[in-house]
């Protein structure tokens, strides 16, 4: 039978590895938990989300939302996953992370076409491949890469806490989502500041203690906006987190009837509603700071944290240089790259690069031609700017609007405009895909 390897089984992995089986081609996946993990990851099973619980947002009229829709097309793995176990969030897809992760290992395991080695590879493979090792590739394989790709680029990632919903003092907190969005009476906690007690927790930010790095470019790091600490946030300038992951806007208090000067938002990361994540706290804060810093948020005084917040370094690959945008290496056809170690920055645009990755190399293998998607849809959007960017200083790029074409007439209203954006390239992936032999 003719196969496939795929290396890594994270989520880019799994989408590639599914597809490819879908294709009627077996698979050899390569994943090296539990015998070895990386820095960031404690699990040994597939799909395992290192930072937030959260896959964004969930409405069409959003770019996130619209990746989303454009996965379920191609019969996404992950998407059915994400849904069987999505937890309340809002307006967003979050999902209990364990579940998420053993619903994944459960299907890909079960696959007959899907043969599983737990082990490491330190070598790329001689045939046909997809690579979705990540930004934390093992050593040995990374220096492989490296050797055949001429180099990486690095930046640095960070999480945020987890706290228990027991140990949060709910006297000061209060349930409710902004505008009203989701289902009762909200899916987030709300921790809420007036001014005095923002500035002093300002103060006790900016000057807290961050713990130390030993990376090589530790003194001028590049950190992805996406996932930026919040004590770097804080210090573009004091109201940078009130306009940020601390804003206010479309709630109210019910106490005072009014806005907070600022809250801080707990999503659950489970679908017991046990344990809650501090929306937007990434944080490289030593862990004794991040108690005593963060334990002046209204209710969370004594709180427990199961988890504190960390950094670590992210590597990918120098894509315009390297890849198309099937995802296919220039000099190496048969060999493919997925995840983050392409530049899409991600849980849903890792996943979606998977989708593509696997697709086109099953295709390659049999000798059709590999699916570079129109511009006009998000996952086509996303792999031109990989293997397209023009610039000087390549930089990880999650879902967004402004990498799709404009639309041919204007319009104002910036939710129409998404939502005529999306219906575009929901339509259009459509028509694509009827017409794929």
């Amino acid at each position: 039978m003719e196969t496939i390897t795929v290396v890594g089984a994270g989520l880019a992995g799994c989408e590639a590895a599914w597809q490819i089986a879908k294709a009627g081609i077996g698979v050899e996946l390569y994943e090296m938990k539990p015998q070895k993990f990386s820095p960031a990851h404690k699990s040994a099973g597939f799909a395992e989300l290192i930072c937030s619980n959260s896959l964004k947002a969930a409405r069409l009229e959003s770019a996130a939302g619209l990746l989303k829709e454009e996965m379920r097309q191609f019969g996404s793995l992950l998407m059915d996953c994400a849904d069987k176990s999505q937890v309340p969030a809002g307006g967003a897809l979050a999902v209990d992370r364990e579940e998420f992760s053993r619903l994944a290992t459960e299907a890909i395991e079960a696959c007959p076409l899907i043969t599983v080695r737990r082990e490491e590879l330190e070598r790329l493979p001689q045939g046909p491949a997809v690579i979705a090792t990540g930004p934390l590739t093992a050593e040995a394989l990374s220096q492989d890469i490296q050797r055949l790709c001429g180099g990486g680029l690095s930046f640095f990632d960070a999480a945020a806490p987890i706290v228990s919903r027991e140990s949060l003092n709910m006297e000061r907190c209060f349930t409710a989502d902004r505008y009203g969005r989701g289902e009762g009476e909200g899916d987030y906690i709300n921790c809420p500041m007036n001014k005095a007690e923002y500035e002093a927790f300002i103060e006790a930010l900016l000057g807290a203690e961050r713990a130390p790095r030993h990376d090589v470019d530790v003194q001028n790091p590049k950190v992805y906006e996406g996932c930026m600490p919040i004590e770097v946030l804080a210090s573009r300038g004091r109201d940078a987190i009130r306009y940020g992951p601390m804003k206010p806007v479309g709630l109210v208090d019910p106490r005072t009837g009014h806005r907070p000067w600022a809250v801080v938002q707990l999503r659950t990361e489970n679908r017991a509603n046990s344990l809650y994540n501090l929306v937007g706290f990434q944080t490289n804060l030593k862990f004794g700071e991040q108690k005593r810093v963060f334990g002046m948020i209204p209710g969370l005084e004594d709180a427990e944290f199961v988890r504190y917040g960390v950094m670590h370094r992210n590597t990918f690959l120098n894509s315009p240089q390297l890849l198309d945008a099937d995802y296919s290496l220039r000099q190496r056809p048969q060999l493919f790259f997925a995840g983050q170690i392409t530049g899409v920055e991600g849980y849903m645009e890792s996943a979606s690069s998977g989708i593509l990755a696997g697709l086109n190399a099953a295709r390659r293998l049999r000798g059709q031609e590999t699916l570079i998607l129109p511009e006009t849809t998000m996952m086509g959007a996303l792999s031109r700017y990989i293997s397209g960017y023009a610039g000087k200083d390549f930089q990880p790029m999650g879902a967004n609007f402004g990498i799709l074409p404009p639309l041919p007439e204007r319009v104002r209203d910036k939710r129409e405009r998404y939502l005529a954006l999306a219906v575009r390239a929901s339509g259009g992936l459509r028509n694509f895909l009827e017409k794929v032999p």
